[in-house]
Parts: C-alpha cells; sequence; structure tokens
C-alpha cells in the first residue's frame, strides 16, 4: 500500500482512461508532459491510432466490445478516470468492467467519474452547490444520477477513493463558439432568463490534478467558471472578437433546435464552485467566458 499513498504527492503515476475524448486527451497531455504513464480507451480503430501517435497506450472498448484482456491492460495503474457517458442500459465501464476494477482496487490512488451539472435539473435560474438535491428533470440526467451512485457504492463497497466531476459545458481549442462561427452553424439564440455554465478544458484539467494529489473518497465537486451566462451573450462576444458581424436573435421557439438541444435548454440554473476552491485550493485561470475566449483566439492567432 505504500506505493499507493506515495502516487497522492504528485510523483509521476500511471492513468488509465476508459473514454479519451476531448477532455481526457487534455488530462493526458499534461500528465505525459509530468513524466507520467497513460494508457486508455477509444471507441474507434482511428481514435486508438491518433492516441498511440500521442504517445498514449490505446485499446478499443465500448459496451459491444469490452477490454480483451482486463487484467493485463489494467497493470500497474495507479489513477484511473472514467469519461464514458451512460447509455439507456447503464453504465458501460462498470457493466463490462466492474469487477476489474474491484481486482484493481488495492492499487488505485484515486479514480474519478466525470458526470454533469445536470443531475440537479432545473431551477429556473436559482443556485445549486454539491449539496443540494439531485433532481433532473430529463432521460440523461436520471442516467447520470444512476451512474454516480454505481460509481459512489463501488467505491464503498471497495477501497477505491471515487471522486465525482460534475462539469458544465464543455469548451476550449477547436470546441468554442468560434468553431460554430466559422462552420456558419452559429445561433444566437434568445430565451429570457436562460442561462447556462460553462468551463474550460484547461481549467478542468487543474481541478482534476488537484484531486488526485488531495484525495477524499467519496467527493462531488461542480467544476463550472463563475459566471452563468446567456448562449446569445457568448456567441455574441465571440462574433466581436472575431470582428464578424452578429447574427441576428432568433427566439428559442423559432430556432429549430434539435431534439437533444432541447433537453440542455430544458434546464435553467447557476452552478456554485466553492468546493473546488476551498478544498482543493484552484483558482480558475478562465473564470468567465470573456477571459477562455480571448485566450483561445490569442492562441489560435498565434498559431
Amino acid at each position: 500500500m505504500s506505493d499507493t499513498y506515495e502516487k497522492t504527492d504528485g510523483k509521476p503515476g500511471k492513468l488509465f482512461c476508459f473514454g479519451l475524448g476531448y477532455t481526457g486527451l487534455a488530462l493526458a497531455k499534461a500528465l505525459i508532459a509530468d513524466g507520467w504513464q497513460v494508457a486508455g480507451t477509444s471507441r474507434s480503430a482511428e481514435g486508438v491510432s491518433f492516441l498511440t501517435e500521442q504517445g498514449i497506450e490505446a485499446v478499443l472498448f465500448d459496451r459491444t466490445r469490452p477490454l480483451a484482456d482486463a487484467g493485463s491492460t489494467l497493470k500497474g495503474v495507479t489513477h484511473l478516470l472514467s469519461s464514458v457517458p451512460p447509455d439507456e442500459a447503464g453504465d458501460p465501464v462498470l457493466d463490462c468492467h466492474a469487477s476489474d476494477l474491484e481486482t484493481l482496487a488495492q492499487n488505485l490512488a484515486w479514480a474519478g467519474y466525470l458526470s454533469t451539472t445536470v443531475v440537479y435539473g432545473n431551477r429556473d435560474g436559482g443556485w445549486v452547490d454539491e449539496n443540494s438535491a439531485r433532481t433532473p428533470g430529463v432521460a440523461r440526467g436520471q442516467r447520470r444520477v444512476d451512474a454516480e451512485d454505481r460509481w459512489l457504492a463501488l467505491g464503498q463497497a471497495t477501497s477505491i477513493p471515487v471522486h465525482l466531476f460534475r462539469l458544465a459545458g464543455i469548451y476550449g481549442p477547436g470546441r468554442s463558439a468560434f468553431d460554430q462561427i466559422r462552420a456558419g452553424r452559429a445561433k444566437r439564440v434568445e430565451r429570457p432568463g436562460q442561462v447556462f455554465s460553462r468551463i474550460h478544458v484547461e481549467d478542468i484539467v487543474t481541478v482534476l490534478r488537484a484531486s488526485m494529489r488531495q484525495p477524499r473518497a467519496g467527493a462531488a465537486y461542480n467544476v463550472c467558471d463563475d459566471n452563468a451566462a446567456a448562449p446569445a451573450d457568448v456567441t455574441a462576444f465571440a462574433c466581436e472578437l472575431m470582428g464578424v458581424p452578429v447574427p441576428p436573435a432568433v427566439q428559442y421557439e423559432d430556432a429549430d433546435l434539435s431534439d437533444m438541444a432541447k433537453t440542455f435548454w430544458a434546464d435553467n440554473k447557476r452552478v456554485r464552485n466553492n468546493l473546488l476552491q476551498q478544498e482543493l485550493g484552484v483558482t480558475l485561470e478562465y473564470p468567465d467566458y470573456q477571459s477562455g475566449l480571448q485566450a483561445i483566439l490569442a492562441c489560435e492567432q498565434a498559431d
């Protein structure tokens, strides 16, 4: 167990990430730069090839393709992260590999599950924090609640120190309002009083790494910036930074949104992030969308 405790002090360990997508890859790159080993999964052969080129041990995984040799694949892992969302049948990682994770338990210094703030449901613009009841109003929110409960139950039944991270809307380089504008897909949808919280991917990485250094089994953290804002304001600000015309406002009822998009608009709340600041000592690099978008554009222009 001594090796396990040593891995909480910032020394390089080995991370395995189920679902090395946008956020997982950002974390992986930061850890690799500090001497960590990183392995993880992708849903496609193309994804595996791309991750391998990034210096990451990658294997295929989804519900229909569990890890072929989980014992070998997870050997030496000290830190575990899952960013795989639940589907209608449940959490694919736990459905396929809960017993393998139990076997790994004594070697894990930290485990994280990336959830979302959808678990809180709609609050008509009111505030929520980590102590607020989880009252999801849409099916994908209930699936997240169920997945959170299963991960916490796994931690309670084993020695795995499970942590929950309820992420707001993720943005960053290659995934921001700028990309929507350039692709001609930007809409300035307005709905009186509607706000969303968001978080820059680099700040997510900072939070995850802070938690790795200070594990607290069973902890849940809201990961969002300090400025819940109307999406129309974000689009307008991005257009102004780019020097392009701001698209005309479209009322929500006339916006012709997809069914999935409508589930996001069903929730209207402001999310407090006090715990990550007070407990983990995190100071956000991008506490609002203005600073985040300015940094992204400056980086793009520098390239």
